[in-house]
């Protein structure tokens, strides 16, 4: 246990934890992040052995500390962590973990509190502790996460140059802890415009003042010529970017604005001043240790709390935190003002809705005219699938990811992937795509993503997953020795196909050019499955003509293993391919090429001009690229639950009338595939 742990260590009876607040009870993330970090929640008269919770300094703590005078049980104070949530607590969002302070808590300067002991006593020179801050710093500031999310990163900031002046809400406990009150701000900003007398001064608004919930200290008659509120929904890291000056009682901000390179002037004692990386002129003079804004992270966002996921529920380290807040908070960025939906067939609307209406209700409108106007009266985005785009300019693209499901969309399996692409879609190579930006972008990935997505192709690879991940036949004994080379079979009426072939179309053209460029090479043919069930085109009759072996109804996984190569026209399999260190020739343009890790045959494509490492690469198709939706919990979620999720295939089964729909679905594609 670390040096403020007063939780049971694992195997151990829970401490009883007696809270005379309902909110233990009722709200159920914190009492089950209190449960897991071994405490029993109880009501009734503590013994001195026992502990008594309380909500920090809140309205209701005096209850607790009450109880505690009279019985000599010692108080938790309870506190929500730096990185909370989305929305604020009062909007009803759980927060991502707590702070559990056995001594006081972090914004009061009265005594110490736990995190100060920490930040005051403990070495904070472990080299591993150290390079996960950093690594978790890089994490947080390429993700736009701070402890509210309820902005937009493409938001722009102000013109750079100005002054921060950070309002906080009337009766803020960290406030008055402080012993400030609406003068003090009053003296912040008067020093502010002393000590910069021609800068442009932001008073920037605390988010539950925007939307209403609390009144801040600021007020219209406070503002000046070069004075004024700022209250837009822009990233803080963008906002700190821009910034010269930062100047604060003892917000959050304050801390975030060291972690962005900024010697915040601090006109409080929050826990983050006397540290040596503030300007402090209320000085605190028990603080006399000097450290680095990684010890200081360190400290308080990998010591100090106890962080929670919510799709094993379990406590978890502050890297499995972030990935949560971030998959939520691309959720909420993507679809907070909802979307009116277009080309979407009766069964996908309810698995879109579970993914992109958590926040507004999705409309579905068909028509183009009429999806334009609802969204522009609504003011809600519009979005469209992919395949029917046709009239519809205005939307952006929806299409399955890369690691779609357990079974295909053809039997109504929902997708646990969705791209959402609002410059075009990744098959479509005659027009760009947000995911050639995003590899174009991916050489200059911070370390740490690196090596994220390194660990995904690993358990991707070790797995045996693959997009559609369709129970199938092993290889069959005996086959030829020698190179081996892969072609997969594609639908020939496919989208890729149509859009990314030129010279090659056809499976049949695909295995003539295979053989004819590597005619002592052993060749395995794996047909599309739809095509072998008759439901679509690209049937190669004469296959073995030029083919070794014809592998049907094969594991692509199992056909990949064996071969040395694959050649394909725009196959996702080629991607898959590449992630099992395979060399790739195309002879299409899938998305996957022209990046320097495929034998191109196509025409290149001059928008792709990065070169990224395979890893790099990886981390724009399965990372950035698409949206993740957890069937387990409900909720946005990091690339790595899908994978674990698929890979103990605890996922729930479709219902009975979703195979029901599946064969009616199935019956009328193979009548209407008689007449075509």
């Amino acid at each position: 246990m670390t040096l403020h742990d007063t939780s049971a260590a694992a195997g151990e009876t829970p401490r009883r934890l007696y809270v005379y607040n309902g909110g233990f009870l009722t709200q159920k993330r914190i009492r089950r992040i209190l449960t897991l970090s071994g405490y029993d929640i109880s009501l009734g008269k503590p013994s001195p052995d026992d502990l008594i919770g309380v909500w920090g300094q809140s309205p209701t703590s005096w209850r607790g500390e009450a109880v505690s005078d009279r019985t000599s049980a010692p108080v938790l104070r309870v506190e929500d962590a730096f990185l909370r949530s989305v929305l604020p607590g009062r909007d009803g969002e759980p927060p991502l973990g707590l702070n559990l302070d056995s001594r006081g808590v972090h914004f009061d300067p009265s005594k110490p509190s736990d995190l100060e002991v920490i930040l005051r006593e403990e070495p904070l020179d472990d080299t591993v502790l150290l390079n996960r801050a950093r690594d978790c710093m890089d994490a947080i500031k390429r993700g736009h996460l701070s402890k509210y999310n309820a902005y937009n990163p493409k938001t722009p900031a102000p013109d750079a140059g100005y002054v921060l002046v950070i309002d906080q809400t009337a009766g803020d406990a960290s406030v008055t802890a402080s012993r400030a009150d609406r003068n003090t701000f009053l003296e912040m900003l008067f020093v502010a415009r002393e000590e910069h007398p021609a800068a442009r001064i932001l008073v920037k608004t605390h988010p539950e003042t925007v939307q209403g919930h609390r009144d801040g200290h600021f007020r219209d008659s406070d503002l000046s010529e070069n004075v004024e509120f700022f209250s837009d929904a822009v990233s803080p890291h963008h906002l700190l970017e821009g910034a010269i000056g930062v100047y604060t009682v003892s917000s959050q901000f304050g801390f975030e604005a060291i972690l962005a390179g900024h010697k915040p002037i601090v006109f409080g004692q929050p826990f983050y001043m006397g540290w040596g990386l503030s300007d402090d002129r209320m000085p605190l003079d028990r603080r006399q240790r000097k450290l680095t804004r990684a010890q200081l992270f360190a400290g308080a966002m990998i010591l100090y709390p106890r962080w929670y996921d919510p799709y094993r529920d379990t406590l978890c380290d502050l890297e499995t935190a972030t990935q949560t807040l971030d998959a939520h908070a691309r959720a909420w960025r993507d679809d907070g003002d909802g979307w009116v939906a277009s080309g979407m067939r009766l069964w996908k609307r309810a698995p879109l809705q579970n993914v992109f209406g958590q926040h507004r209700k999705v409309i579905f409108e068909d028509d183009p005219e009429k999806a334009d106007a609802l969204a522009a009266k609504t003011e809600r985005g519009r979005m469209v699938w992919a395949g029917k785009a046709d009239g519809h300019d205005s939307a952006l693209r929806v299409e399955d990811g890369f690691l779609r499901s357990r079974g295909l969309g053809a039997d109504l399996i929902a997708p646990l992937s969705l791209v959402l692409d609002e410059l075009g879609i990744y098959y479509d190579p005659t027009g760009p795509s947000q995911l050639e930006e995003l590899t174009n972008a991916s050489t200059a990935l911070p370390d740490v993503a690196t090596r994220r997505a390194e660990a995904l192709i690993k358990q991707i690879v070790g797995s045996g997953l693959s997009k559609y991940n369709l129970a199938a036949d092993d290889l069959p004994a005996g086959l030829p020795k020698g190179r081996r080379i892969l072609v997969p079979g594609q639908v020939e009426d496919d989208a890729s196909i149509r859009l990314g072939t030129f010279e090659f179309s056809t499976n049949r053209d695909l295995l003539a050019a295979a053989r004819a460029a590597n005619p002592a090479a052993v060749i395995l043919y794996k047909p599309h499955p739809d095509v072998e069930a008759g439901l679509r085109r690209g049937a190669v009759p004469d296959a073995e003509d030029f083919a070794d072996v014809v592998l049907t109804k094969t594991s692509p996984i199992a056909a990949m293993d064996a071969v040395d190569a694959v050649w394909t026209m725009t196959s996702t399999l080629g991607f898959e391919a590449l992630l099992r260190g395979k060399d790739v020739t195309c002879l299409g343009s899938p998305f996957y090429s022209g990046w320097g890790l495929t034998d191109d045959r196509a025409m290149p494509i001059e928008r792709r001009t990065s070169r990224p490492t395979l890893a790099q690469f990886a981390h724009a198709v399965l990372i950035d690229y698409p949206r993740y939706f957890d069937p387990v919990s409900n909720l946005p979620c990091p690339v790595e639950v899908v994978v674990e999720r698929l890979e103990n295939g605890s996922i729930p089964r479709p219902s009975r009338k979703n195979r029901l729909l599946a064969k009616l679905q199935g019956a009328f594609a193979s009548y209407a595939h008689l007449w075509r």
